[in-house]
Order: C-alpha cells, then structure tokens, then sequence
C-alpha cells in the first residue's frame, strides 16, 4: 500500500495518504507535509515532541495537528520525519509523538513553503481503506 500521493491544484498542493488505520493515515499526512517542505530530505529522530489535541471532528483534528506541525516548523526551524499518533475517534482526539531535528541547509533540501492548512477538499475516510485528503496554501 503507497503511503501517500500528491495531488495537485491550481495554486496549492495537496495529499491523498493512506493507511492500515486512521492514525497510519494521519502520520503519513503529517510525513507527505514535511516530503513537500524539505524535498524528501532524509531527517533524523533526534528530538521527541509530544502533541495532545481535541476537536469537535477528526477533519478539524487533522487541520489542527497539521497546522501544530506547521507551526513548530516556522516558528522553532523543525523538520519531523517520524509519527506516532494514538487516535481516540470517539472522543475527536490524538496524542503523536513526533521525531525530527533542526531544519540544516547543507543537509535539507528547500522544497515548496507551505504558509497554510486549508479545508478545502479536506476528506477524512472513516473506513476501510482509510485515508485523509488535506490541501496546503503555498
């Protein structure tokens, strides 16, 4: 089963990510984001960050653990390369651990900047096969 494939729109990028379950399907979202952001750059386990989120959907839960990455990227130079997300479906939370390092030129790639999550065409598929649609302002 591919991880994840991108999908592509007229001013933004998106991912289609599949899994075994709607947590693998969430942490190969979160992998394909940062695919698009250092270029498929190897990134290493170095540090651990713990996430804990709720929402009042899983669709708004995958925009605000994708947005929390995002953030942790802008704000404190991260790259993450490695998730694990316990899902709760009834109760629209998550607990990830997420594993990356510092973002390094000579050894990221610069790919695409993504300034945004988006709702639009979001889709979390429920059921098997499970996947999670999301699209990125670039």
């Amino acid at each position: 089963m591919k991880t994840y494939e991108l999908i592509d729109h007229t001013a933004d990028i998106g991912i289609k990510a599949y899994g075994k379950t709607l947590s693998e399907a969430f942490e190969n979202a979160a992998k394909g984001m940062f695919d698009i952001i250092t270029d498929k750059s190897e990134i290493e386990s170095i540090g651990q960050y713990d996430i804990k989120l709720e929402a009042p959907d899983l669709e708004q839960l995958l925009v605000d653990f994708l947005s929390e990455l995002l953030f942790l990227n802008s704000a404190k130079n991260l790259v993450f390369g490695f998730f694990k997300i316990e899902l709760n479906e009834k109760k629209n939370s998550l607990t990830a651990r997420v594993f990356g390092e510092k973002y390094n030129i000579p050894k990221h790639k610069i790919g695409a900047e993504i300034k945004a999550v988006t709702y639009h065409m979001l889709e979390v598929n429920k059921e098997k096969p499970y996947s999670v649609q999301v699209l990125f302002d670039i």
